[in-house]
């Protein structure tokens, strides 16, 4: 059963998709599934080759950006960024509980100079809470 969280108009974050998901996805317009969650993390995650499969097979773009515990590093965000910029619709980001996607969502937006507050605003409203990367946030935002 999904648990697509919308945080903005053109994003849904959500815990670990299975391929039923995919339907769903495409019923609410998504054109593209970012999987932010490295494979193997887990044994009961569905593989990111299936979901790929299954994106395709419904006429959606797929990415992988997978984001270890390590944390977040340029590459990511830019990938994040062109995924976002390059989107002609609604995006489903997930990965295990669909934090790393929103937080990485929160990243791009700041590095495309959107105000620190209205992201904030808009992952809390999906459920999220952007504190743990606030600082770097408001850094990306202010063009560092």
């Amino acid at each position: 059963m999904s648990d697509f969280r919308q945080i903005d108009d053109n994003l849904y974050a959500s815990p670990q998709i299975t391929v039923a998901d995919v339907a769903t996805a495409k019923d609410l317009g998504v054109t593209l599934i970012v999987n932010n969650r490295p494979e193997d993390e887990s044994p009961d995650q569905t593989p990111g080759s299936e979901i790929e499969t299954a994106a395709k097979a419904a006429g959606i773009d797929y990415v992988a950006i997978p984001i270890t515990h390590a944390g977040f590093g340029p590459g990511q965000v830019d990938a994040m960024r062109a995924a976002i910029d390059n989107s002609e619709g609604p995006i489903l980001a997930y990965c295990r509980s669909g934090t790393r996607s929103t937080l990485l969502w929160a990243l791009a937006e700041a590095k495309a100079g959107k105000n620190p507050s209205v992201i904030a605003s808009k992952a809390a409203g999906g459920g999220y809470d952007i504190s743990p990367i606030r600082q770097m946030v408001e850094m990306l935002s202010a063009g560092g």
